[in-house]
């Protein structure tokens, strides 16, 4: 069994959604977090995850949002937090490469959810980009208990005191892509129980599927670069991955054939 630990189910049209969900189940992709950017759509990613047993999700303001949510303040996300389907909070971070909302903005938005992750109890999913200096400050200063580098596409110095932290890394299709020589040299280095797979589809669809919109069921591609980067089976990878998720999301449930 394969989790997509990170993707984004509400950019589907619930027609289109119902052949990707049993396109990944029939490869082995039977768990799924489809992840909140914006609070305006949280109800939509909500309603996807309690529509089905294996599918969660999270909430979160991406950094790119974080200007135009004035109401992604502590007390609203807490109290969103408050249903069995919220299985993390995010994502969040910073995102210093396109800066579609402000540094400032965007740092206040990050330490909110880091509050609001402590209070919940759930882990942080951090979007960083273009921010490795100002993320492991801010991660360092104040220690969230667990979280996750979510579609890992930065330096070794952000991964290793990331989990110095206790943090996971999750790789997705950029791994395989020509140019990522350097993210493959260091997933080979990180600790194999630290390790996570994703698609955040519908983007970054991995080669040799590049060009194409993204989905969980390509998650097998990503999945076997990376063990062969750790020189394993892939069943051994996905079985590691899938431990590393349900420790770390420890408010989902396996799946019940599982």
């Amino acid at each position: 069994m394969l989790v997509d630990s990170h993707c984004h189910l509400d950019y589907a049209t619930p027609e289109e959604r119902a052949g990707i969900i049993a396109r990944a189940r029939g490869v082995g992709v039977r768990t799924m977090v489809t992840i909140c950017t914006k609070l305006d759509e949280f109800a939509t990613v909500r309603g996807i995850a309690e529509g089905d047993p294996d599918i969660w999700c999270s909430v979160g303001v991406h950094p790119h949002e974080a200007k135009d949510e004035p109401t992604a303040d502590y007390a609203t996300l807490l109290g969103l937090t408050h249903h069995d389907k919220v299985v993390g909070i995010g994502e969040t971070g910073l995102d210093f490469h396109y800066e579609h909302s402000p540094r400032a903005e965007q740092e206040v938005s990050f330490r909110t959810h880091i509050e609001v992750a402590r209070a919940a109890d759930l882990p942080l999913i951090v979007h960083t980009r273009a921010a490795d200096l100002e993320t492991v400050k801010i991660l360092e200063e104040t220690k969230p208990p667990h979280g996750v580098i979510h579609c890992f596409s930065t330096g070794r110095m952000l991964a290793e005191h990331a989990v110095a932290l206790g943090f996971y890394i999750s790789l997705s299709g950029i791994i395989t892509f020509k140019t990522a020589q350097e993210i493959r040299d260091i997933a080979r280095d990180l600790p194999l129980d630290r390790l996570l797979v994703e698609t955040d589809a519908p983007y970054l669809a991995p080669v040799p599927l590049r060009g194409k919109p993204n989905e969980p069921s390509y998650i097998v591609h990503t999945a076997a670069l990376v063990a062969q980067l750790k020189g394993i089976t892939p069943d051994e990878l996905a079985q590691a991955t899938t431990d590393n998720f349900f420790r770390l999301f420890r408010k989902a449930r396996p799946p019940k054939e599982a």
